[in-house]
């Protein structure tokens, strides 16, 4: 049995080796490294006791017992050069609570699209079973042109409706518990988020035979656009925004860049000032809209009184099942706040702690 804290941990170590790349962690979506951390992952839950399965789009989901369900778990996938705890953490927390717990009827989600890397679209995973999947997405392509409909074909699945909640352990990604001192912390709401694709047109020419004065720099105009947008979320309290993507064409360095295509994530806790703000910054450009997602309530209620209450500035697949039921977080001390990054860490104390009260509140709820 795997119930304990260093047994989780040696586990993401295990999913850790699951990677499209040596030397470094990355597992997109419909990858066979995610194909890969998914058969792993499903023997788990099979020494849990629960009956694996694989959906329309990937998700990995280990059932057990009849009728309504909570439905506990985290995603798979990663961003490139990722930590080994944002998402897996959660997987594998959820595998021990029901490991824990088998004579409850439970469900756990390893999610099969969270990060969003390969088409741009986050929660593709998490969307289908709240029966927000779009079908738009099917049509978008990966920087190789591969489209999502080739991977997963057309998509049309009903909403479930029988989970009577959602819950998650996840890495804070952030430094307040380790500023209050707290191994882990209840969410009360996550910020709304927009994701948008920018592009700028100018005109390519000879880095050397061009002047200045006579130039269409599709790379100036993207720098300068950048620098507004650093500016906006500056000014605005509570607002975060990021240029994370540039892409220069054609990328050669003697040619002056004649179109450049950059993203855009926009966060706030109120939906309000997010809308206006992606608003602004789309007003004098060519950009697209590729999600929007509005800040979402968490229940908090299952868990003690006396930890510490903290919103999260990150997304998570809670968003897009709070569509069709309550949804729950826990959040464990991120040691230097980091995440996103091969340095993400967690203690085993920590995490042994998380197990305790994610444990605890299953047993209050079925």
């Amino acid at each position: 049995m795997v119930t304990d804290a260093r047994s989780v941990l040696q586990r993401c170590d295990e999913l850790a080796r699951c990677s499209e790349e040596a030397g470094r962690l990355t597992r997109r979506f419909g990858t066979p490294a995610l194909a890969q951390a998914r058969d792993l992952v499903a023997g788990w839950m099979r020494e849990a006791g629960l009956h694996p399965r694989v959906d329309a789009v990937g998700n990995l989901l280990g059932a057990r017992g009849d009728g309504p369900r909570l439905l506990l778990g985290s995603h798979l996938d990663t961003v490139i050069d990722a930590g080994r705890y944002d998402g897996p953490l959660g997987v594998l927390c959820a595998i021990a609570v029901a490991e824990r717990l088998r004579d409850r009827p439970l469900e756990v989600a390893g999610f099969a699209d969270e990060e969003g890397v390969r088409f741009g679209t986050a929660y593709l995973g998490s969307a289908l079973l709240a029966g927000r999947f779009d079908p738009a997405w099917l049509d978008r392509t990966d920087a190789d042109g591969v489209p999502l409909r080739s991977l997963v074909g057309d998509i049309a699945v009903p909403p479930r409706a029988d989970l009577i909640g959602y819950a998650e352990v996840h890495i804070e990604q952030g430094p307040v518990l380790e500023a209050l001192d707290r191994p882990v912390g209840v969410v009360t709401a996550i910020a709304g988020q927009t994701r948008a694709r920018v592009t700028f047109t100018g005109r390519a020419a000879h880095a050397g035979t061009t002047p200045m004065d006579l130039r269409s720099d599709a790379l100036v105009a993207a720098a300068a656009w950048v620098l507004e947008v650093h500016a906006l979320a500056r000014a605005t309290p509570g607002l975060v925004a990021t240029v994370g993507e540039l892409r220069v064409e054609p990328g050669a360095g003697n040619v002056v860049p004649g179109r450049v295509v950059a993203s855009l994530d926009v966060r706030h806790a109120e939906d309000a000032v997010r809308e206006h703000a992606v608003e602004q910054l789309l007003a004098a450009v060519e950009g697209e809209v590729l999600q929007a997602n509005g800040a979402v309530a968490c229940d908090d209620s299952g868990f003690p009184a006396d930890l510490p209450r903290l919103a999260s500035g990150a997304g998570h697949d809670a968003v897009m099942l709070s569509a069709v039921c309550p949804v729950s977080m826990l959040f464990v001390r991120s040691p230097g706040g980091i995440s996103h990054h091969p340095d993400e860490a967690v203690r085993e104390a920590d995490v042994a702690v998380a197990l305790d009260t994610l444990t605890a509140f299953v047993e209050a709820r079925c």
